[in-house]
């Protein structure tokens, strides 16, 4: 989503508010919470689950190991939700052609660095450049040159964007600022 004017353009960047990773939150959460249920079943040698006979499943090795993986799980669902409810990586790209000033926000984790603001001068920008890999795990990125600093990335790693769309959205952007396109 972006808005856009003459002198302005403010690009905003969705962070880890997906419908993707609210679903991969609670799958994992479900997943690993019924990896523990197994595991204390076995301990415990009552079903707690009807769904899965724990009588079956001996403590030692088995209900260990799976008391292990859904308490693993439980922790990596736990980040996952964390980084939704902080809404980690969202933020806006702010171009202001009239002050000459580029603005980079985005939201990190709670913290000393939870708010991450750039600034740049409109005249440090060198070049946008497209990164494009191709294969297994195809990559397109969209990236600022600055004069001295190196790329800024403007977009994110996973947001899968077609050829043409960022194609596109490079030469919007480029044809604001005035600035060449390079592509890697």
């Amino acid at each position: 989503m972006s808005w856009r004017s003459e002198r302005i353009w403010v690009e905003l960047i969705a962070g880890s508010r997906k419908t993707s990773n609210f679903c991969w939150a609670f799958i994992l959460f479900l997943g690993s919470f019924g990896f523990l249920l197994v595991g204390i079943s076995s301990y415990l040698g009552r079903n707690l689950l009807s769904l899965f006979p724990s009588q079956q499943i001996l403590f030692f090795p088995q209900g260990i190991v799976m008391s292990f993986y859904g308490i693993a799980g439980l922790f990596i669902s736990s980040y996952l939700w964390c980084t939704i409810w902080w809404n980690v990586g969202s933020g806006y790209d702010r171009f202001d052609k009239k002050a000459g000033i580029v603005c980079i926000f985005r939201w990190g984790f709670p913290g000393k660095n939870r708010r991450v603001f750039l600034r740049f001068l409109m005249k440090d920008i060198q070049s946008i450049r497209i990164e494009v890999k191709e294969g297994i795990s195809t990559r397109r990125i969209l990236y600022m040159e600055i004069i001295g600093q190196g790329a800024i990335p403007l977009t994110r790693i996973d947001e899968n964007l077609t050829s043409r769309e960022i194609e596109q959205k490079a030469a919007e952007l480029a044809y604001f600022l005035r600035v060449p396109i390079e592509v890697l």
